[in-house]
């Protein structure tokens, strides 16, 4: 069977159909702005306790902790490069999605759901962001037959439809 990917806008925190949302995390795993920023006020100080033993983690990492008051089993956090600060950018954001589709697998999870990734705040151009993005998520998925849906969950109209585009785009080129 092969795993279902979509792109959507929306808000990560609100995934109640998904197993684990993956935060887009900074190096010390606290609460911040954007997605962490999020996360960790729908999960609660709970998450915050849970990442503290976890941290630093550098760019490209991934750990796992519960979900807590979110609706979710787990939470993934990855922490994406700063664009033109972490090299090899690319190399590293691939590996934000290797490692957290691989934490995935191991803890049996059926479903997970991304940001963008490094898109925001750390400044990566949105359009090479969802290329990075889908292009691994694709090649790694068949290496994890027991993850069946991959969601890409965007802010905004803007970013789902280049999420969208650049998916149409590289499942015409597959």
């Amino acid at each position: 069977m092969d795993a279902i990917l979509e792109c959507r806008r929306g808000d990560i925190s609100r995934q109640d159909d998904i197993d684990a949302v993956v935060n887009a995390a900074n190096a010390e795993l606290h609460p911040g702005g954007g997605v962490a920023g999020a996360l960790h006020r729908a999960a609660g100080p709970e998450l915050d306790r849970a990442c503290r033993p976890l941290a630093p983690i550098r760019p490209g990492e991934a750990v796992i902790t519960e979900a807590f008051g979110l609706p979710n089993r787990h939470v993934i956090h990855c922490l994406g490069p700063v664009y033109g600060v972490d090299k090899p950018a690319e190399e590293l954001l691939a590996a934000c999605y290797r490692n957290a589709l691989e934490l995935a697998d191991k803890h049996d999870l059926a479903s997970v759901a991304f940001p963008a990734i490094s898109a925001g705040a750390f400044g990566y151009p949105p359009e090479e962001a969802a290329r990075v993005a889908l292009d691994t998520v694709i090649a790694t998925l068949p290496h994890h037959p027991k993850i069946a849906l991959v969601r890409f969950v965007l802010f905004d109209n803007t970013s789902a439809e280049l999420y969208e585009r650049t998916l149409a785009t590289l499942r015409r080129g597959a």
